[in-house]
């Protein structure tokens, strides 16, 4: 059984580069060669070894919703972004100790490694689970969900793609909201106000389950890729 101190960057930070480490691509931060990876294809025998339908979770944390979610869907493949390393090596672990043959890990800043190491319209489903919100005013640039980020998206995924925003945080909820009334290629889903406080069998996470005990409200925000016609307007009513 494996342990995610197993898992070691073979190299000095000096010499930092993208590497392939058993099913998980590590993208150090602070590296600007992006353009020389070689984008290689889901289904390349390093990846997946075969054509199944590709859904990608932003914001794994240590992989709790996404390694069970690829357990219980073994007909669809898995990807897990996550920034910090060693919550990626939790869930290579898992990946490990479950046998998730359909999982596969990018550990690197979600909005670089969409751009230059993830292919093109290859995505039939995106989640992102409670990404950061940056709560101070002085922060906010770090925040993930901006009009380039959700363009970068719709680039990787399919025509008929979907994508489904969770939050905790009100005030990023309606940041996410709003960047997504400036996009041309996200419609929303459901009606005013556009998100819900559920979905049943949505599935479970850390900061799910933390967030609930804490009595906050979850904000579900899915969204389809197509041409947005609130776009233009530049708000949502």
């Amino acid at each position: 059984m494996k342990k995610s101190s197993e898992l070691r960057i073979p190299f000095v930070w000096a010499d930092r580069r993208p590497v392939l480490l058993d099913r998980l691509l590590y993208i150090p931060g602070f590296y600007e060669k992006h353009e020389g990876w070689d984008i290689l294809p889901w289904s390349h025998e390093k990846v997946f070894g075969q054509n199944n339908p590709v859904v990608i979770e932003y914001c794994s944390g240590n992989g709790e919703w996404i390694c069970e979610r690829a357990e219980q869907n073994p007909h669809l493949n898995w990807v897990a972004v996550e920034k910090r390393f060693d919550r990626s090596r939790k869930i290579w672990a898992r990946l490990h100790r479950r046998n998730l043959s359909n999982l596969y890990i990018i550990c690197g800043e979600a909005s670089v490694a969409t751009e230059y190491y993830m292919p093109k319209n290859s995505f039939s489903e995106i989640f992102i689970n409670f990404p950061d919100p940056w709560p101070k005013p002085r922060h906010a640039k770090n925040r993930l969900i901006t009009v380039e980020f959700l363009k970068k998206m719709a680039l990787a995924s399919l025509e008929d793609a979907k994508v489904t925003f969770v939050t905790d945080d009100p005030p990023y909820a309606g940041q996410i909201l709003q960047e997504l009334s400036q996009s041309p290629f996200w419609s929303p889903v459901l009606e005013a106000p556009h998100y819900a406080n559920d979905l049943p069998n949505y599935g479970k996470s850390f900061f799910a389950d933390l967030w609930k005990q804490k009595g906050r409200t979850i904000h579900y925000i899915p969204f389809k890729k197509s041409l947005n016609p609130l776009s233009a307007q530049g708000i949502f009513s």
